[in-house]
């Protein structure tokens, strides 16, 4: 960017969102130190109305005021604006349970507030970035507060573990993104993924193509760690696990969705023509990452691994959407990472709740009788389970039955039919769950659950009403998400 070069209104009004997220999180800050003890407890409303204010703010951007932004460094497209909107609902419902939960833990502090809107800026930065350098930034913005974030209860030791390695494991990861935009950088004197993808493509512009297919290894390597593929996806369960429940139902959904959009703009914009190379790898990860997911979720006991495990093999779905290399493929990714948002938004919102004080119960069996004990619970969790499976009438069926249409469409047969019994798989551990709550007797757990707190009944609720929706008019999701895969090449 040159030394003169003065923002224009549109730079500002397209990049809204995350200027009223970084103001809304620095007055937090400052409301932290003055506000005292008793005062704080209205800071979760704070962040939940600039939630609300930058995602109307990104609404209008998309609408009225779409562009580059900042020299080209951002670029606000109907991809960035799918983007930005579901990680902005992912933070405004991960806010509304932080609040019953936090105040349950006594421990309800603008400080935790300021940190999702932070992770939120980065986030909406990963889906606007058309640069490397703006992809590292917005990257670590998110992945730096997400790590304070798993450890913010200091005086749980769950906390401290899961923080510790997800901030060595991340940063480790990190350094491979790094160096692989360096190289690329040596190669062709920018970073901007349009100006990368039209020297890519030219065989006269790089002598070393092989040092490309370098390139996107290493950043293959940062990419994959945060989406939680494989062969880099150990960190998952532990930090989950660890991490209080909020904090991962936002895990989950909002850094992995933006995770996956930055990949996706990254190699369909900047190394589209090398699809033949790095195909290959996607393909195998998908297939490892759907094998390991499914199959080490059969034996989990507590049920945020379990969860987490279930969040490995959905990475493997969309990563067989990613590997079709279609626009069909890439609208099915889009709509499946929105439908697997309100699938997880709405267990964790239970886990959340039945977990009670310093998260006691988190057990498979600590749900036995919930279905007796409390009814419309136990049916909110087995909507948002089948959703998971795949069943029809729910969002997540239809997610499935895109991604392996595209799949099929691409000639990805094998593909396909490992992924279809990796989904039968997966059937068992989520209907474990249901037998659990419908046909075992209740236990102390089940006998002293509290009610939802509001907070969380509307999470659970807006969420199961958004998977049945979008499982019967799905159409309301796909054709958003079909202009919306149209990314330059």
């Amino acid at each position: 960017m040159p030394a003169n070069f003065i923002p224009t209104t549109a730079d500002y009004l397209r990049t809204l969102p995350e200027i009223i997220l970084i103001v809304a999180g620095t007055l937090l800050m400052l409301l932290e130190g003055l506000a005292g003890e008793r005062n704080r407890k209205g800071t979760g409303p704070i962040a939940l109305v600039a939630i609300l204010a930058a995602f109307g703010a990104a609404f209008l951007a998309g609408l009225d005021n779409r562009g580059p932004a900042f020299q080209n460094f951002l670029i606000i497209d109907d991809f960035a604006t799918f983007f930005r909107l579901l990680v902005l609902v992912v933070g405004a419902f991960s806010v509304l349970c932080s609040m019953s939960y936090f105040e349950r833990e006594n421990n309800d502090t603008g400080e935790y507030y300021a940190l999702i809107l932070f992770s939120l800026v980065g986030q909406c930065l990963l889906a606007s970035s058309n640069e490397l350098i703006m992809v590292f930034i917005g990257l670590e913005i998110s992945s730096i507060a997400t790590y304070i974030l798993c450890g913010f209860q200091r005086d749980d030791r769950r906390n401290n573990e899961s923080a510790i390695k997800y901030f060595l494991l991340g940063s480790f990861a990190t350094t491979f993104l790094l160096y692989g935009v360096a190289w690329i950088y040596g190669m062709t004197g920018t970073t901007k993924l349009d100006e990368i993808g039209k020297l890519v493509a030219d065989p006269r512009a790089i002598d070393t193509p092989w040092m490309v297919a370098a390139c996107c290894a290493l950043m293959f390597v940062g990419f994959a760690f945060k989406v939680s593929a494989a062969p880099l996806q150990s960190w998952t369960p532990d930090v989950y696990q660890g991490a209080p429940a909020p904090v991962t139902m936002f895990m989950s959904a909002g850094p992995k969705a933006a995770a996956f959009a930055v990949f996706l703009r990254v190699f369909t914009t900047g190394f589209s023509t090398l699809g033949e190379s790095w195909m290959p790898v996607v393909w195998i990860s998908a297939l490892l990452t759907m094998i390991v997911g499914n199959f080490a979720a059969l034996t989990q006991s507590n049920i945020k691994r379990l969860l987490a495990y279930s969040s490995i093999a959905h990475a493997g779905y969309v990563l067989v959407a990613i590997a079709a290399r279609s626009e069909i493929g890439t609208a099915a990714a889009l709509f499946y990472l929105a439908s697997y948002a309100f699938m997880n938004l709405g267990a964790f919102a239970i886990v959340t709740q039945f977990s009670r004080a310093k998260e006691r119960y988190v057990l498979v069996e600590d749900l036995a009788g919930l279905s007796q004990r409390q009814p419309v619970t136990a049916a909110l969790f087995t909507v948002f389970l089948l959703s998971l499976i795949g069943v029809p009438l729910t969002s997540g069926f239809f997610g499935k039955f895109y991604i392996f249409k595209a799949a099929i469409d691409s000639k990805l047969f094998w593909l396909t039919v490992l992924g279809l019994l990796n989904s039968a798989v997966a059937a068992y551990y989520y209907l474990r769950i249901i037998v659990v709550m419908y046909f075992h007797e209740p236990g102390q757990s089940a006998d002293t659950a509290p009610a939802p707190a509001p907070g969380i009944s509307i999470t659970m609720w807006a969420s199961a009403v958004m998977i049945v929706v979008l499982g019967v008019y799905p159409g309301l999701l796909l054709r958003f998400a079909t202009i919306s895969s149209f990314l330059p090449k």
